[in-house]
This record gives structure tokens, C-alpha cells and sequence, in this order.
């Protein structure tokens, strides 16, 4: 049995609800969440080992996919282990620490993904609009700073998110969180304090990582489609289009989703929990279960790479 409401100062354990609504049938749900995790692992695995193990795709293009399937990996396993021990076996409970941690760790990977996506869009931009400079620009080191300053960015901006609800909340209305994981405003929610501070920097967090990527990812491809558009010969752009489609796919898939439940949970009241929830986990899910897809289908060199490694082992 849940544990009812009660106010409470600074509790030890918090519990989670799971999704409002569906108790009696969350057993089920997590099985097709489950599948999409496994797929998850091992579609972003083949991508990290096929990117590692072939010279021809250590470029800036892949190197960035390596990131985003390791990104993927990470944000997928921060959520899915603890969501199916609420579904399947009756473990609801996390420590209050616990829980901030996870926080952490979920908003610090979802940042890292969308750094990834500004890189890969930027990478393309040169690629397409500079291409004599592309080689000069992305250099390895480049890229290395590149893949440190992505991984520091939200990993610094999440931390006063967990200091403000450590240090400034300290009486709640109830251990009961109305989700899977801990997101931020699921737990800022709980408090009966004047959360307008924590609110307000998580706007700000939000804006610096997510504001700030989408607007540079999408002015990049303005000025890619302007550009291609202007070559000379069909084939040329249609090659020129080919190269950015499972970017573009990726981007509005986890964009469209990220702007949703970062407003359902401002301005959502009149969305079902139980949607705006599962919702939720399908954001921080479905890019980890679908990038490797896209790209395995849509990049012919990964593509090939796949062919030949079940193409070796049916003729072993």
C-alpha cells in the first residue's frame, strides 16, 4: 500500500505513484517499455561498436553519433531500471538523496543529448556550406573540447536545481511522487513553499540548454537549405538532403516531445496525468530506441557495417 499524504519535513524516502490512473495494469505497460530499453541497449551498442571498429567512420559525423548512442545508453538506463521495479516488482520507494541524484543524472544526459544534436547540426553546416574549411575546423581537438564542454554545460546548470530544493524546500505535502523518475518539477511540486525560485531556474536551465540548441540547430539548417538549394546539379543536392534527413528526424522527434512535457508540466493541467506522464517517459525513451534506426537505415557506411557483421556470421 501506497503511503498516504501527510505533511512532512524533509522526508528520507520519497515513493513513487508510477502512472495515476493505470495501477492495475502498469505490469503490462512495462513490458513494451521494456522492449524498447533492450532494443535501446543493443541498437546503440552495434553503433558504438561498428563506429569504433571501422577507420573509414572516424569522422566528425560519426564521432558524434558514438556520443549520442553513449548519451542514449545512459539516459535510458537512468530511468528504466527503477521504472520497472514500480511496475513489476512493488519497489515504489527511493531516498530523497537517491532521488536527487537521479534527477541529475536524467537532466544532466538529456542536456548532453541535445548538446550532441547542436554539434551534429553544426558539423553538417560546415560540411554543406564551408566545405574546404571542414577538416580545419573540426580537428580533433575540436572535438574533444567539443565533447567536454557539452558534458560540462548541464552537468554544472543541473546542479543549483538540486541545491535549491535541498537547501530552500523543507516541508511537503506528501512523499508521493506522480511519476516514474525524478523530474524536477514532479518533486518541486510536492513542497508547500514558495517554489517560484526553483521554477524560475529551472526555466533558465531549460532555456541556456534547450532554448539556446534548438534555436542554433534550427537556424543551421535554414542556412544548410539555403545553401543546397542553390547547387547546380540535382544530384548533388539530393546527396547534399540525404546526409541531413536522419539529423532533421532525430532533432524534431526529440524537440517535440522535450517542449511538451517541459509545458504540460507548467501549464498542462487540463492533460490526464496518466498521458502527460507516459508522455514523458516515451520523450526520455523513444530517441535512445529510435536513433539507431534512423541512423543504421538512413547512413549507407553504418548500413553496410551492419550487412557485413550478420552477413560474416550466417556464412560462418
Amino acid at each position: 500500500m501506497l503511503i498516504a499524504n501527510s505533511t512532512v519535513f524533509m522526508p528520507s524516502i520519497l515513493t513513487f505513484i508510477g502512472i495515476p490512473g493505470l495501477e492495475p495494469v502498469q505490469c503490462w505497460i512495462g513490458i513494451p517499455f521494456c522492449a524498447m530499453y533492450i532494443i535501446a541497449l543493443i541498437g546503440n551498442t552495434l553503433l558504438l561498436i561498428i563506429i569504433k571498429a571501422e577507420r573509414s567512420l572516424h569522422e566528425p559525423m560519426y564521432i558524434f553519433l558514438a556520443m549520442l548512442g553513449a548519451t542514449d545508453i545512459a539516459l535510458s538506463t537512468s530511468i528504466v531500471p527503477k521504472m520497472l521495479g514500480i511496475f513489476w516488482f512493488h519497489l515504489p520507494e527511493i531516498y530523497f538523496d537517491a532521488c536527487l541524484f537521479q534527477m541529475w543524472l536524467i537532466h544532466t544526459f538529456q542536456g548532453i543529448e541535445s548538446g550532441v544534436l547542436l554539434a551534429m547540426a553544426l558539423d553538417r553546416y560546415i560540411a554543406i556550406c564551408h566545405p574546404l574549411r571542414h577538416s580545419t575546423i573540426f580537428n580533433s581537438q575540436v572535438i574533444t573540447h567539443i565533447g567536454i564542454g557539452m558534458t560540462l554545460r548541464p552537468a554544472i546548470l543541473v546542479i543549483p536545481c538540486l541545491l535549491l530544493i535541498k537547501c530552500r524546500l523543507k516541508i511537503y505535502r506528501s512523499k508521493l511522487i506522480s511519476h516514474t523518475y525524478c523530474e524536477h518539477m514532479a518533486v518541486v511540486k510536492l513542497a508547500t513553499e514558495d517554489v517560484y525560485i526553483n521554477k524560475f531556474y529551472g526555466l533558465f536551465g531549460a532555456f541556456i540548454v534547450g532554448g539556446f540548441d534548438f534555436i542554433s540547430i534550427t537556424l543551421s539548417y535554414i542556412q544548410i537549405f539555403i545553401t543546397v538549394s542553390h547547387l547546380p546539379q540535382k544530384k548533388a543536392r539530393l546527396k547534399a538532403f540525404n546526409t541531413c534527413i536522419p539529423h532533421i528526424c532525430v532533432f524534431f522527434q526529440f524537440y517535440l516531445l522535450a517542449f511538451f512535457s517541459f509545458f504540460t508540466h507548467r501549464s498542462g493541467s487540463h492533460i490526464p496525468s496518466s498521458i502527460h506522464i507516459t508522455l514523458s517517459i516515451l520523450y526520455l525513451l523513444l530517441p535512445p530506441f529510435l536513433n539507431p534506426f534512423v541512423y543504421g537505415v538512413k547512413t549507407k557506411q553504418i548500413r553496410d557495417q551492419v550487412v557485413k557483421i550478420f552477413y560474416s556470421k550466417d556464412k560462418g
